[in-house]
């Protein structure tokens, strides 16, 4: 094969950049918007005087049982590749944590992957073909519907719909949505960036109506054990698993990230019909190979570990929702309602209308980093995603002063 010298590439790559030429790389590619999240993260990283709440991730490490199985498994020298679909030991402990929490999820619906995103690429990439219609629930984290259209899908987005700061679904107009044209639905329940969570009853209403269409269900259900009411026996949000049968067309993808306080480990799972199950093997294969071994011995410590790290994640969760959303809600301009479930506080300043550009100026004069509602739909602008999963409450506190003071020099931006 005839090398390509660098000038020759710079001249190819130059070629593909010019408007009149073929592009360089798949147009569904070049399209994608970059993160909002990070646009205005970056106009911050690196201040120490800047409060930061704009990821979706705690402030607080991992666990040290965690960590330690990690080092332990380093120390024994497993670096090499494991199994497409991970670990036995993590698959069986997956299986036994889901099956407690949601009935019998058997061994072979269970995919272990490189993190959740990686999770949902993974099953865009076995269901999704180019034109395919594809539904999605929004505002939702960008990634999911990204994933559809970096597939060459057709998206059609049903919106929820705010009610005094509480965000709602109109389960006529999805239904109305979803048609035997559409290939697949995404969900993600508990939300984010707005904490609304599907009730049980939605769920079967969803899933019975998805069965007439014949449409897949890609439900992210990351959040399910941040889950702060206490209408479910099992401590967590309804799930699609509660209701669906194990051949339903249900895909449901799950993370260590949150619930373990595991971000950085980029390791989560897949539950699918088991006839899925091989063919998953395969993509994982021609995407990562599989999870790093030290990365899943982690992984079956936390599962193993969860009656006493879980809880307490949620219960201090949960304080710190109970902390913000008050003093938000005695700032005169503010319409936020509590989150049912997930780790963000989603509100509205009245009379600020790009939250891009607020979120950017929230940055540069009161030191404090939130993400904008147009990095999540566009009906979302304006509003602002404040990630409230912080060790210290004061923290959150200081946040809220920083924002009042701030809407006291901008008077004028307040209706």
């Amino acid at each position: 094969m005839q090398e390509v010298t660098r000038c020759e590439f710079l001249n190819l790559y130059d070629a593909g950049m010019n408007k009149n030429s073929a592009p360089f790389m798949r147009q569904a590619v070049m399209d994608l918007e970059e993160s909002r999240i990070r646009e205005v993260a970056n106009a911050g990283m690196g201040r120490p005087d800047v409060l930061a709440f704009w990821f979706g991730e705690s402030d607080e490490v991992t666990p040290d049982s965690v960590r330690q199985a990690a080092i332990d498994s380093l120390q024994k020298g497993e670096t090499f590749y494991s199994h497409n679909l991970g670990l036995p030991q993590l698959r069986e402990a997956v299986s036994e944590y889901m099956s407690t929490l949601h009935g019998p999820v058997d061994l072979d619906r269970l995919a272990i992957t490189s993190g959740g995103v990686n999770a949902l690429m993974l099953a865009a990439q076995a269901l999704i073909d180019a034109g395919d219609e594809v539904v999605a629930v929004t505002p939702v984290w960008p990634n999911l519907t990204a994933q559809a259209l970096v597939m060459g899908a057709n998206l059609k987005c049903v919106s929820l719909r705010p009610v005094a700061g509480q965000w709602q679904l109109d389960m006529a107009a999805l239904k109305a949505a979803i048609t035997p044209a559409t290939r697949m639905l995404i969900v993600n329940s508990p939300n984010n960036p707005t904490g609304w969570t599907l009730s049980r009853a939605e769920q079967a209403e969803i899933l019975a109506h998805c069965r007439k269409t014949g449409t897949w269900v890609l439900a992210d259900e990351v959040y399910e054990r941040l889950y702060y009411e206490t209408d479910t026996a099992n401590g967590c949000a309804p799930s699609f698993l509660d209701v669906a049968e194990p051949d339903d067309r249900l895909v449901v993808v799950h993370s260590f990230s949150k619930s373990f306080l595991m971000t950085g480990w980029r390791l989560g799972w897949l539950v699918m019909p088991a006839a899925m199950t091989p063919q998953m093997g395969k993509l994982i294969e021609f995407n990562t190979s599989c999870a790093s071994v030290f990365t899943q011995r982690a992984g079956v410590v936390a599962l193993q570990n969860t009656a006493d790290i879980t809880p307490s994640v949620v219960a201090h969760l949960k304080a710190c929702r109970d902390t913000l959303v008050p003093l938000l809600q005695a700032v005169p301009g503010v319409q936020v309602a509590p989150a049912k479930g997930g780790m963000y506080a989603f509100f509205r300043l009245d009379g600020h209308s790009d939250a891009v550009a607020t979120a950017k100026r929230l940055v540069a004069e009161a030191g404090l980093g939130l993400a904008p509602g147009e990095a999540f739909a566009p009906e979302a602008a304006g509003w602002l995603r404040w990630c409230f999963a912080s060790k210290d409450l004061a923290r959150l506190a200081q946040g809220v002063e920083r924002l009042k003071a701030w809407l006291r020099q901008n008077p004028s931006a307040v209706a």
